[in-house]
């Protein structure tokens, strides 16, 4: 190394206990001539156990983009790698942690069908904080506003082989 190479920095990635305090959301979107996509949306609540703070849940929230390799939602969106699993009745993404994954509740049948099928998943980390149990509205209303604000990171991703 330089002093003149450039000096690459990566947030944590956070584990198990801060991803099972992640609000996630999953939908697919058709409509139009556009092709449909599934979507999985990562937020997290208000700061809510000891010692967390919005700074705290930003950096673990940044370290799961810096790993996923997502960019800010105004830009293209990358294709970020296979990153879902599917064993199951289970769906998991591989959100970065070299021991752990993050499970998707929830997942309707058609995004199952969808992502089985070979399409992509668009991977959405909000910044700003999302109460649980949020609905589709809200969801919207969300997405609105972190994508306007760059406080939104997205990347496409597919299903991972076994």
């Amino acid at each position: 190394m330089t002093a003149t190479d450039p000096v690459l920095s990566f947030r944590a990635v956070p584990g198990p206990g801060f991803a099972a305090g992640c609000t996630v959301s999953t939908w697919v979107r058709a409509g139009g001539l556009a092709p449909p996509i599934a979507y999985v949306l990562i937020g997290h609540a208000p700061p809510r156990r000891p010692g967390e703070t919005a700074e705290t849940v930003a950096a673990g929230l940044m370290g799961m983009v810096d790993a996923m390799r997502l960019r800010p939602a105004a830009e293209r969106v990358p294709i970020v790698g296979p990153r879902l699993l599917l064993r199951g009745p289970l769906v998991a993404l591989d959100y970065g942690h070299p021991r752990f994954l993050m499970r998707l509740p929830g997942v309707g049948a058609n995004w199952r069908r969808h992502v089985t099928a070979g399409g992509h998943a668009c991977v959405t980390v909000g910044l700003d904080p999302i109460p649980p149990g949020a609905g589709p509205d809200a969801v919207e209303q969300y997405l609105e506003r972190v994508v306007a604000t760059n406080r939104a990171y997205m990347g496409a991703t597919t299903l991972q082989a076994r």
